[in-house]
């Protein structure tokens, strides 16, 4: 009875240490399993826990190991740590430093196509008298040059014919006189064909034609048009393409005064708006891309001929002109996207995410003894994802590639400069 009761004891025991060594296995291999398998989390959001280096999905920081080792920051006094962070700040992050580089700016910009005022031409009238016949009937009409735009009748044109008359037949021999009323004729707007078919038939012409010396079309007709007979309704209704000119036959006209203007609309400029932080940059004489919003495969080439040195109206905004030959036609008032190619610019250049604006100042975060110092910089052109340093830094100074980890809105109030 005795050897069976220590036969099952024994049994009992070898059974049980052989449980104990297999748990004891299954936990060491565990625990050298979750031993090999890092992982990788966000310092500003603990939450992101990832078996992969990468970057952050919420503030995009570099991921760091959940169970790494802090990173040592050496000659870190009490004093420096309980610094505002207006002054200092106690981190560890990527650094760059200012580039001296020569950066080529293309300003992208917009505007409208403009007529060309230098193609602007005037019939005005040479006497006084009273419209005959009138060939211009509403705005806009086209007009070609040497064509018939209007007939007058005139007391003074009239006089000065029947004076080179009367010289013709009373004193044929001087011909210095003759020569001066056909002079004053001619002055007075009388065509040349029109003179030697008053001398070779011996009668004056009651009306005389003026012709335009312009090609395009009426743009205006120079004068005021009388409203008084037409009621409030019917000038809201009136398209300004459509209405008639105010010149009509059987009105008088005055020595010197403008009947037509005649626009050529073959000349035309773009009107590009340049916003104030690109006005330091656009110069006269660079090289311009338009693309009318009309057709874009009519593209323009061209340079800033003119930059208006004064605002228009109550727009921040100045006006570069660029002068082109309008063969497409392109309608007047039509909007267009400009890309102008300045040029290289020389500098100290750094990320734009490099400077923190705060208003009026701007920073950058000097990399210091453990840590970063804001920093006063004042910036230039900005284009293309980078920053002018106009001063503040040097290309031996290392800056806080990214300055918005670095601020603490409710503290940092005031900037520490040098």
């Amino acid at each position: 009875m005795k050897r069976k009761y220590w036969l099952y004891l024994l049994v009992v025991l070898v059974t049980t240490t052989f449980i104990a060594a297999c748990n004891s296995n299954e936990g060491k291999d565990t625990a050298t399993s979750s031993a090999t398998k890092d992982l990788y989390t966000c310092s500003m959001h603990p939450q992101v826990l990832q078996d992969h280096p990468g970057n952050c999905p919420i503030c995009g920081m570099k991921l760091i190991k959940k169970n790494a080792t802090p990173v040592a920051l050496n000659n870190i006094n009490l004093e420096t740590l309980l610094k505002p962070t207006n002054e200092f700040v106690v981190a560890s992050l990527p650094v760059t430093t200012p580039q001296e580089n020569s950066v080529y700016i293309p300003v992208k910009v917009y505007g409208t196509i403009e007529a060309d005022t230098r193609a602007m031409g005037n019939i005005s009238a040479r006497v006084s008298g009273r419209i005959e016949k009138l060939y211009l009937r509403y705005r806009f009409q086209k007009v070609t040059a040497g064509q018939k735009v209007v007939e007058i009748y005139s007391p003074e044109l009239l006089t000065a014919q029947e004076n080179l008359l009367f010289l013709s037949k009373s004193d044929a021999q001087n011909t210095a006189f003759i020569q001066a009323a056909k002079q004053k004729l001619l002055l007075l707007g009388m065509s040349s064909t029109e003179l030697n078919k008053v001398i070779a038939t011996g009668k004056p012409l009651y009306s005389v034609s003026v012709y335009s010396k312009y090609s395009g079309h009426v743009h205006d007709a120079g004068m005021i048009p009388n409203t008084s007979s037409m009621n409030e309704n019917e000038m809201n209704n009136a398209a300004p393409v459509t209405q008639e000119l105010a010149l009509k036959e059987g009105m008088y006209v005055n020595k010197g005064q403008t009947m037509f203007m005649i626009m050529n609309h073959h000349k035309a400029w773009a009107a590009l708006q340049i916003f104030p932080n690109q006005q330091s940059i656009i110069k006269k004489g660079d090289r311009v891309q338009i693309i009318p919003e009309t057709d874009t495969t009519a593209v323009i080439n061209g340079t800033v001929d003119f930059v208006e040195p004064f605002f228009r109206g109550s727009s921040k905004t100045i006006t570069a002109r660029v002068y082109f030959h309008n063969m497409d036609m392109l309608t007047i008032g039509s909007q267009v996207t400009a890309n102008i190619f300045t040029e290289a610019k020389n500098g100290l250049w750094l990320p734009q995410t490099a400077v923190l604006s705060l208003g009026r100042n701007e920073v950058a975060f000097l990399k210091s003894d453990g840590g970063f110092l804001a920093h006063k910089v004042t910036t230039g052109i900005r284009s293309e994802g980078k920053v002018q340093i106009l001063s503040g830094l040097s290309a031996k100074d290392t800056v806080a590639t990214n300055a918005q980890y670095l601020i603490d809105s409710e503290s940092f109030i005031q900037i520490a400069s040098k």
